[in-house]
């Protein structure tokens, strides 16, 4: 099986540009790319982000979003790192059921969040 998760965007180059370096600890790459679609692929399972090159901008909020998790309890610098490449902070910093996030947007809008999962102990043996 395969996940796909397709981005409607103006400027697909420009979102790729962004996408692959907000991604780049998950080491993502150019996939296919033919008009109006361009791919961006991880490494195996990650989902395939397809953007897809529509006329209009967004409109309303999303009906589904990213949730991704860098692998860092500093959420404020990997907010900051993604607002350097053009996203925009949304919300504060969240949390519920041990999770903590911050919803930010893509340059065109889109929003996803950023997050911590809960810190799970592991009992010694």
């Amino acid at each position: 099986m395969q996940i796909v998760v397709t981005l409607d965007c103006i400027d697909i180059e420009a979102q790729a540009g962004f996408w692959l370096a907000a991604l780049a600890p998950l080491e993502y790459r150019r996939g296919f790319d033919g008009p109006p679609y361009l791919s961006l692929v991880g490494p195996a399972p990650a989902p395939t982000l397809l953007l897809q090159q529509v006329p209009e901008s967004k409109q309303v909020k999303n009906r589904m979003h990213l949730d991704l998790d860098f692998d860092t309890e500093d959420l404020d610098t990997e907010v900051e790192r993604l607002q350097q490449l053009g996203a925009q902070r949304i919300s504060r910093e969240q949390s519920e059921h041990g999770f903590r996030w911050v919803v930010v947007a893509d340059p065109e809008g889109n929003e996803f969040c950023v997050f911590v999962p809960p810190t799970i102990a592991v009992p010694e043996a």
